[in-house]
């Protein structure tokens, strides 16, 4: 501190550093300043200022003609099908309830001779199927919805007395890790779901369907569709009319015995909603020839298809069992 109370900084307090090339300040426009006059200096900045923006110019004037005289950019079009597409989400399987060895034990066996309660039935009757069909190579668990409860036990065969055939049933609907399949019980229409994943269940594949129609008396076979055969067959009468919806071959019953009235029977998927029995059996729709062709063009049976012995003779030997019937 001076004596006059000026606070007057010295050098190591300013915080401005000396240039040591230049030595020690000077006052400006003295002798030994290395600085020009204010004046001097005001007249050099503005002629560098003046010179710099001049020189903007010039590159900015040289930018815009290089710009000019290139060529526009043109962009062409992504070819179809290249745009990013989203990624497909993955649909998540339901997984079935988990069924005992004594639980599926005691579940109702759906065969031709039993009734299936709970079993919701086919939402589509007229629908055509893929030609898939399950087949068990040991008794599964049969449910009401997929992830939902099970209602039956279907077994790997059928049997009719002492005859015992492969089970074979139509896939009508899939989901993912599930089919719903007609079941062979009644009540007709009876639907249940099978996991896809149980390792007792097969896929099959049928090309050949069967289509009856009761208005005009007709069988017609088809093999994917291509018309194989049409005859001229004979249906349930009213009172015990042939049930319509969308059934299937279950088995194939060879009759050897000397009165027969067909050599082969082949039992369906659906039963007469009339008789709760046909000879002491479940009261099994089915197709079968028979000895007289009077029947044939007529409403004439208790609700089972009459055919004659070549159509019979064709269908027993070309169309696999689990193949679909329609019925109209």
């Amino acid at each position: 501190m001076d004596k006059d109370g000026d606070q007057t900084p010295r050098p190591s307090q300013t915080g401005h550093e000396q240039d040591a090339s230049l030595g020690p300040n000077t006052p400006p426009g003295r002798c030994g300043s290395t600085e020009p006059p204010s004046s001097a200096r005001n007249r050099r900045t503005g002629l560098a200022a003046i010179a710099g923006l001049a020189a903007v110019a010039i590159a900015l004037a040289a930018a815009i003609a290089l710009t000019a005289s290139e060529p526009t950019a043109t962009f062409a079009p992504l070819p179809a099908g290249s745009e990013a597409q989203p990624t497909p989400e993955v649909e998540q399987i339901v997984a079935p309830q988990e069924v005992s060895a004594q639980s599926l034990a005691g579940l109702p066996q759906a065969t031709t001779f039993t009734s299936i309660s709970g079993a919701p039935l086919d939402p589509a009757p007229s629908a055509r199927t893929l030609g898939r069909i399950i087949h068990p190579t040991a008794t599964i668990a049969v449910y009401a919805l997929p992830g939902g409860p099970p209602i039956a036990a279907l077994p790997a065969q059928q049997t009719f007395g002492e005859l015992r055939t492969d089970t074979k049933v139509p896939v009508i609907t899939e989901e993912p890790g599930w089919a719903q399949v007609l079941l062979p019980s009644r009540p007709n229409g009876s639907t249940g779901w099978v996991s896809l994943d149980d390792p007792a269940v097969t896929i099959e594949r049928s090309k050949h369907r069967l289509v009856v129609d009761r208005a005009r008396f007709t069988l017609t076979l088809f093999e994917q569709d291509r018309h194989i055969g049409v005859w001229t067959v004979g249906i349930g009468r009213p009172g015990a009319i042939t049930p319509a919806g969308r059934t299937f071959i279950l088995s194939s019953i060879l009759d050897t015995s000397p009165k027969a009235f067909s050599p082969v029977v082949l039992p369906l998927g659906s039963h007469s909603d009339t008789y709760s029995s046909y000879g002491g059996g479940p009261g099994t729709v089915g197709i079968h020839s028979w000895p007289t062709p009077a029947v044939f063009g007529r409403a004439s049976s208790d609700g089972c298809v009459r055919v004659p012995a070549d159509a019979l003779d064709v269908i027993s030997r070309t169309v696999p069992l689990g193949s679909l019937v329609e019925i109209t």
